[in-house]
């Protein structure tokens, strides 16, 4: 099986095969809805394996990411929907659409104006169906992400600080009335001034070109990498974790700090 030069065809061949009676009875039960789960899963699988630099896993991940929208296709074309021919011509004339700068005479030079034209094509092509500059962004991404998103938007109509500065003192602004709704010991209150000082963090973030949802993601990544070394070194020194003192536990997150920056 292996030393079969299989290409992109013979991979929607094997799909279909899979889905057709005979086949294998898991593939053939699956629908668009319940593909959900797993083409967000395989999405962050994908992310984890950018991030390790193993460029075999990438590959094998890239893979199964792929297998996704050949779910689908197949699912679609047995409705008589669409097929995957279909959706690589429309994927083929948005990319040429929307880059007229390369495939047309218009000039664009640096990616901040690509980014402003390319909303201007796709505003144009969704017709009047958005009633506001905030439409469009998938309400179902990350809240993190999202919030990134819709400032972005509101940032092209001009709705955005001037300097970072302006942005910082939001967040001081918003984590002192956090503070106070502490004091208030509200509830409601404090779940809202928390959202609101997140929702600036993550403005501030956009404003510095950093991702909020990276930013966070590889501080749990290091959060769980420093937690797991506090637990191997007392599992050497035979201490179980709960009989650990927080000055033990807390000397070692500090030596695994430590090791992180090499000094």
């Amino acid at each position: 099986m292996s030393s079969i030069p299989y290409n992109f065809h013979q991979a929607m061949a094997i799909m279909r095969q899979l889905r057709a009676p005979g086949g294998c009875p898991w593939d053939a039960e699956q629908t668009h809805e319940s593909l959900k789960r797993y083409l967000l899963e395989e999405c962050y699988e994908v992310i984890e394996a950018i991030d390790s630099g193993d460029d075999a896993l990438l590959k094998e991940e890239l893979g199964d990411l792929l297998l996704q929208p050949l779910f689908h296709a197949a699912i679609a074309e047995e409705r008589g929907a669409f097929t995957i021919e279909d959706i690589i011509k429309t994927l083929c004339e948005k990319l040429v659409r929307r880059h007229p700068h390369v495939f047309g005479s218009e000039e664009i030079l640096t990616s901040d104006q690509q980014v402003t034209n390319w909303e201007k094509i796709k505003k144009k092509e969704k017709g009047h169906t958005r009633t506001s500059a905030l439409s469009g962004v998938p309400p179902h991404l990350p809240a993190l992400l999202k919030a990134q998103k819709i400032t972005e938007k509101a940032s092209r109509i001009g709705f955005d600080w001037e300097h970072v500065d302006q942005v910082y003192a939001k967040v001081l602004e918003e984590l002192k009335e956090f503070e106070e709704s502490m004091t208030s010991g509200n509830q409601v209150e404090m779940e809202a001034e928390l959202g609101d000082l997140l929702f600036s963090i993550a403005n501030l973030g956009r404003f510095l070109s950093i991702s909020p949802e990276e930013a966070l993601r590889k501080t749990i990544a290091r959060f769980i990498s420093r937690f797991n070394y506090i637990e191997r070194e007392l599992c050497n020194q035979n201490i179980s974790i709960v009989d650990a003192s927080i000055d033990q536990m807390e000397a070692l997150w500090n030596l695994a700090k430590k090791q992180e920056s090499g000094k």
